[in-house]
């Protein structure tokens, strides 16, 4: 079967056969991979940033946003069926006894580092025709929306992101005066720095769970990606007219940001602004640059004085992944035109050069592997 390979040591990128896997254990799926979304994780591994092939191997199968079909179930396999439609978790617990968050099953929480992660770290990802996987690692997506849960990875991000919110706020009387069956966000004001899948996917949940949210991007206002954001009923505010000042001025206090952008000088211009009670969420993890200016002072003051509270969150589990399935089919039933307007094109797999090497271009593109191009 046709594979796309990194090879770290010769500092390639090749499409690969190999031989199709087999169901080894009892509660072992097999799965044709219909769609594998393309993200900058993936082009910085074909940059040779990082990435590491399993042991004794001299490439890496890359991909790790996956949609599959079930096509052989183990003996012991209990939830999933042929012709179910899933989404896969892309990090595994590392193997020390004395890892608390892997034993519990929260090995996005990981505290020794010796994890690893379909399609990134010392483990073969999704971006070939087959693959074998634990059940317990897979979860079950609506097949009436099949042409966007390919989107489920990289929203549960933002998931993960919204719970540890909850439970961050939950230090101090910061919900308010609801009545039952309002959205707990209401009379909250979000920004979203970003504007790539990760941004507009977090802008999605931050609006279903009631925040007035505002999006501040490169792009002008009238961009694919403006109108996403205006779709949804959010502001789209474009860096190319707006300052962060001017931002900020415009949102007045601002609760909680959520990056999605990866540039650490502009989130750190922002923190200033960061109101009283608020959170600042990192999801992005920049390149190495030259160093920024910081004022260090102000920022820490703030911190103190307005009770404040920065984290950051990375990979997913079992919860994001069920509450970015439940979360991606309501956006459908909301904005069904400005989810589907995420993803920019489908691809073959042979056009893997072009999209993990070329310059990015549109929101998200795919490659379609059953050939829906």
């Amino acid at each position: 079967m046709k594979a796309v390979g990194v090879f770290p040591g010769s500092r390639k990128i090749k499409l690969v056969r190999q031989a199709r896997p087999t169901i080894t254990t009892p509660t072992e799926v097999k799965l044709r991979m219909l769609e594998v979304g393309i993200c900058g994780t993936d082009r910085e591994i074909c940059a040779f940033d990082y990435g590491t092939p399993p042991a004794g191997s001299d490439h890496m199968v890359i991909g790790h946003e996956s949609l599959g079909e079930v096509v052989a179930v183990g003996a012991d396999v209990s939830r999933l069926q042929p012709g179910d439609l899933v989404v896969t978790m892309v990090r595994r617990p590392c193997p020390h006894d004395h890892c608390i968050p892997c034993r519990a099953g929260r090995q996005d929480f990981c505290d020794t580092g010796d994890f690893r992660e379909l399609g990134i770290k010392e483990a073969n990802g999704f971006m070939t025709e087959y693959v074998v996987e634990d059940e317990r690692f897979m979860y079950l997506v609506p097949r009436q929306y099949r042409d966007v849960m390919v989107l489920v990875e990289p929203l549960t991000i933002a998931e993960k992101a919204l719970s540890q919110l909850w439970q961050v706020q939950q230090r101090l009387p910061w919900a308010c005066p609801v009545t039952p069956g309002q959205a707990p966000g209401l009379c909250h004001r979000a920004v979203v720095l970003g504007a790539g899948p990760v941004g507009l996917l977090g802008a999605m949940v931050l609006r279903a769970s009631g925040f007035e949210t505002y999006v501040y991007s490169r792009e002008p206002v009238n961009s694919p990606k403006g109108r996403i954001v205006e779709a949804i009923g959010a502001t789209y505010v474009s860096g190319a007219t707006e300052t962060i000042e001017q931002l900020a001025k415009q949102v007045g206090n601002i609760d909680v940001v959520y990056e999605a952008a990866g540039a650490s000088a502009i989130c750190f211009e922002l923190m200033k602004y960061l109101g009283v009670n608020g959170i600042f969420v990192f999801t992005g993890v920049p390149g190495r640059k030259a160093p920024v200016q910081v004022d260090t002072d102000l920022i820490m003051r703030h911190l103190v004085l307005k009770n404040q509270v920065v984290f950051g969150t990375v990979n997913a589990g079992a919860e994001a992944y069920e509450a970015a399935i439940r979360d991606l089919s309501q956006f459908m039933d909301l904005w069904p035109d400005a989810v589907r307007s995420l993803i920019t094109g489908r691809y073959p797999i042979e056009a893997y050069p072009e999209l993990l090497l070329g310059t990015p271009n549109g929101i998200k593109n795919v490659l379609a592997l059953d050939g829906n191009v």
